[in-house]
């Protein structure tokens, strides 16, 4: 099993290979610095760092490296700082989602790729009916013309969604939707649902970078996990959230 990991020296990029490798997985990167990559996992004979920025790869380029790959992971996200929220790329996300997904096509692979985006709760999934109230709606209608990059994850999980959708021959996904994300040092106990059960904005709840990984790796490593949430958008928090 190859996967193509994107976002890779981020603060969860980094948890996920090392998880990936941990299960014996072949791990190919695409990072601007591979000197971010931690030490210990950098010289694994099973990870292969591509030193490039992902949007400026000429579309020959990602095709290749997408190429043999069973799943592709998406950690990316955009710094927080203010080029990082107001800069360019604004679409990081997205670009990158509909970039790869055109490179799977171009490839015509025989069985279906799988493509796991880390998104966020903050996000809803509107293919449910998932309740908002008038507050929160006012509130994400501000967030959406103050910062940039919620557009961005509502708009890379809607191109999965309605763009790829539920049927797709080439392309399964699913849309990992983490709470307010902190820093553990070992995989806790957690838990997954359809929707958030608490509001991401004003009772948010807790999910470790570390079990964001764990979970990311089940889904692209785990049959089982994969038949449940894939097409899905689970969210994921640390079991002490929902106590």
């Amino acid at each position: 099993m190859k996967i193509l990991v994107v976002g890779a020296t981020g603060a969860t990029g980094r948890l996920l290979v090392s998880e990936l490798l941990s299960r014996a997985c072949e791990v190919r990167a695409i990072v601007r610095s591979p000197d971010k990559i931690p030490v210990e996992i950098r010289n694994d004979e099973r990870l292969e760092l591509i030193k490039a920025s992902l949007l400026k790869l000429s579309r020959e380029d990602l095709v290749n490296y997408v190429a043999g790959c069973n799943t592709i992971a998406s950690c990316l996200g955009h710094n927080l700082s203010f080029k990082g929220i107001y800069g360019q790329p604004r679409k990081l996300v997205t670009d990158a989602a509909k970039r790869l997904c055109q490179a799977i096509l171009t490839n015509n692979p025989e069985g279906s790729v799988k493509y796991v985006l880390m998104n966020t709760a903050g996000n809803r999934n509107r293919d449910l009916n998932e309740k908002l109230s008038g507050t929160h709606k006012f509130f994400i209608a501000l967030i959406r013309l103050l910062l940039p990059p919620h557009v961005d994850n509502e708009q890379a999980a809607d191109f999965l969604r309605t763009g790829i959708g539920q049927e797709h021959p080439s392309i399964q996904w699913s849309v990992v939707r983490p709470d307010t994300l902190i820093n553990e040092n070992e995989v806790g106990e957690y838990e997954t649902f359809e929707s958030p059960i608490r509001d991401p904005l004003f009772r948010p709840g807790k999910t470790s970078r570390i079990n964001v990984a764990h979970f990311m790796a089940e889904l692209i490593t785990g049959d089982a996990k994969w038949q449940h949430w894939g097409g899905r958008m689970p969210v994921i928090y640390n079991s002490s959230s929902i106590k």
